[in-house]
């Protein structure tokens, strides 16, 4: 799996794309009328330019496709379900902070309570 991390320019040609995925460039513009949520911008003369973010999609639709086996519509049901428990996990985190705020400050009210009983002893 390429390491997105590493990449310095801030956009790819389908050529330089097809390259770090050893596919044809062919390949890349079929995966983009397959998966929607492909969508690279387009210079003034129509050719592709293709983002951190859309490398780690195609990174995804690789791993699933050329790696894993998967069916097209497989990967997009495994892409969709990814991004259903991303959403609900974040969900879940946002709560778990609420709570953990309230339990600082409990724990503070109760710092300060020990303090006062034991300034009144």
């Amino acid at each position: 799996m390429i390491d997105t991390e590493k990449l310095s320019k801030h956009y790819y040609t389908t050529s330089e794309v097809a390259e770090m995925f050893d596919v044809s460039n062919s390949l890349i513009r079929y995966w983009e009328t397959e998966f929607s949520n492909l969508r690279p911008s387009k210079n003034t003369k129509g050719e592709r330019r293709f983002t951190k973010k859309n490398i780690e999609q195609i990174a995804t639709i690789y791993h699933l496709v050329k790696e894993k086996g998967f069916t097209l519509e497989g990967a997009r049901k495994e892409m969709a379900a990814y991004k259903a428990y991303q959403k609900e996990r974040k969900k879940h985190l946002k709560k778990l902070r609420k709570l953990r705020e309230g339990l600082d400050q409990l724990k503070s009210d109760l710092t300060d309570l020990t303090g006062e009983i034991q300034e009144g002893s």
